[in-house]
This record gives structure tokens, C-alpha cells and sequence, in this order.
């Protein structure tokens, strides 16, 4: 089964959840929470990007060394 994730605007949440609700389809309504650990995190790898460039590789130069399934 796959999940989808979906920002719906609030005039128009209570008719989504009713098309998902006739369609049997699984729905969960709420906000998603993201720690101060995890963004601190995010933030300290933006700093170490910034001070320190020549450090990373082009996407184009690394893509082809991923194996998608």
C-alpha cells in the first residue's frame, strides 16, 4: 500500500474527506511535528553546506551511483 500526502485547503477539507470517505480510501487529518532535535539537525548540515562548498558533489555527478527500484 502506498501513502500519499496531500496539503488541502481548509474551505475544502471537509469535502475531501468525505470523496475519501465514499471511495473506502484511509484518511488522517492533522499536523505533522517536527522536533528541535531534527531541526537543529537540518540546520547544522546547511551550516556545514555553506561554510564549506567545495565539500559537496553536483547531483548530475552522483545520480547514476543510485540504484533506484
Amino acid at each position: 500500500m502506498k501513502e500519499v500526502t496531500l496539503k488541502i485547503p481548509d474551505n475544502k477539507l471537509a469535502f475531501f474527506m468525505e470523496l475519501t470517505k465514499q471511495l473506502g480510501f484511509e484518511a488522517f487529518v492533522g499536523e505533522v511535528e517536527i522536533t528541535d532535535a531534527h531541526k537543529e539537525l537540518v540546520r547544522s548540515r546547511i551550516r556545514r553546506a555553506t561554510e564549506n562548498p567545495e565539500r559537496l558533489l553536483a547531483w548530475d555527478e552522483v545520480q547514476d551511483g543510485f540504484k533506484f527500484d
